[in-house]
């Protein structure tokens, strides 16, 4: 089969490697589709913290037809359309995950929107209502809320009935997060601290950019506000001044979706279910910026890397 192979720190491309054989408690699917996330980007450069050994095939999340089942392994009978959060091995034909993670897929859901569903939507899922417990009412700001996961959280945000303030840079990307249901835009170009202060401040910041933005937005926190940090793609890890959480009765969360599949994976299931239902009755409507072929990863995650792509970008197998 043809794969997207990581064979050391930032050397990657495609390659033919043997079909892998499903072990117990794994389903071997044949892939459709790839959605791409950041985290892709930071495992091609060794830096993401579950990388896994060299040789390896990223791509965490797929859409795809089980072929296979290991020995002893219950999970979706094969032919089952599905789709899935593995870690890694999606950027290739056919590929095995964990068959109890397998989600079928609705009928009428492209595979294409299916393969990049699962993380977006339920880490902005889980983050919201599990973590920060975000009330009808109050007033939500998403930095980089045109991006993968901060668009899911402003759709997901106004869903929830929260007052939604999208902080994106430019026009284009901010109308996009208009269209996603956010009530107020600020361009992150200018003084976010200012902006979102005019506006009466924040009681939830969803933050997976990091740096300066978050430094801005935090001074803009009511008291008892909530900051989640979902992720740090603009390459800056702030350290956050305790004093300031202190003096301003404010929470920052930490939030890692990943994690919840190993020590509470019934969260995250369960976020999944509930957000199949919700794009069944027409109330979610994912957003594909880019879809590009298996030849073209490279091109695929430089769309991620220069923040030329709004919501999703997938791959096509």
């Amino acid at each position: 089969m043809r794969a997207f192979t990581v064979t050391g720190k930032e050397q990657a491309g495609l390659s033919e490697r043997p079909v892998p054989m499903p072990q117990e408690g794994q389903a071997l699917l044949r892939i459709e589709a790839c959605g791409l996330n950041f985290a892709d980007l930071l495992m091609v450069k060794g830096t993401y913290q579950d990388t896994p050994e060299t040789p390896f095939v990223p791509g965490m999340e797929v859409c795809g037809v089980v072929e296979d089942l290991g020995p002893n392994t219950k999970g979706p009978a094969p032919g089952t359309r599905v789709a899935v959060f593995g870690g890694s091995g999606g950027l290739a034909q056919k590929g095995v995950f964990p068959a109890a993670h397998c989600v079928p897929v609705p009928d009428d859901m492209p595979a294409e929107i299916a393969a990049g569903f699962i993380v977006a939507y339920s880490t902005s899922h889980v983050a919201l209502s599990h973590r920060a417990r975000l009330l009808k009412g109050e007033r939500l700001a998403v930095l980089g809320a045109a991006g993968g996961v901060g668009l899911t959280a402003v759709e997901l945000g106004a869903q929830m009935g929260a007052e939604v303030i999208a902080i994106a840079r430019g026009d284009d990307k901010l109308a996009v997060a208009k269209e996603a249901g956010a009530h107020h835009l600020v361009d992150a170009k200018g003084d976010i601290r200012a902006d979102l202060k005019a506006l009466g401040g924040v009681d939830v910041l969803y933050d997976a950019v990091g740096g300066d933005p978050l430094r801005a937005a935090l001074r803009a926190l009511r008291p008892e506000g909530r900051a989640l940090l979902i992720g740090f793609a603009s390459g800056d890890v702030p350290q956050l001044a305790a004093n300031h959480l202190l003096v301003k009765n404010i929470d920052a969360i930490g939030f890692y979706w990943g994690g919840y599949l190993t020590f509470r994976p019934k969260i995250v299931l369960d976020s999944i279910a509930a957000l199949f239902d919700m794009y069944g009755r027409g109330d979610l409507r994912p957003h594909v910026s880019h879809v590009l072929p298996l030849e073209e990863v490279a091109e695929a995650m430089d769309l991620i890397r220069s923040r030329r792509s709004t919501g999703k970008v997938v791959v096509s197998i």
